[in-house]
């Protein structure tokens, strides 16, 4: 369950981040509008405390390494880096239960 939430999060994290991006071209180089910060700094600045909780949930729960807790944190704070490090995390076998 942490591990498919983390997922989730990590595509909401990127997606507003991107949202974000957009808005700031729109504000800053367009000069056409601030309603992009204005919604998706909202929206990112939710998505990247979520994604900050349920890293720290996901590895607690699935007994992530401590380098593998970190490198999701960080993944954070660079634009769209939590994409990757999901698809990474995915097929390493981090977003799933281990047993034995």
């Amino acid at each position: 369950m942490a591990g498919k939430a983390f997922a989730a999060v990590a595509l909401i994290e990127a997606f507003t981040w991107a949202g974000l991006l957009v808005g700031m071209y729109l504000k800053y180089v367009s000069g056409s509008t601030d309603l992009g910060v204005w919604l998706f700094g909202r929206l990112h600045g939710l998505a990247f405390l979520s994604y900050l909780v349920l890293a720290f949930v996901a590895g607690a729960q699935l007994r992530w390494p401590v380098w593998a807790l970190l490198l999701a944190i960080l993944a954070a704070i660079p634009p769209l880096f939590t994409l990757p490090l999901e698809w990474w995390y995915r097929r390493r076998g981090l977003l799933v239960a281990r047993t034995g």
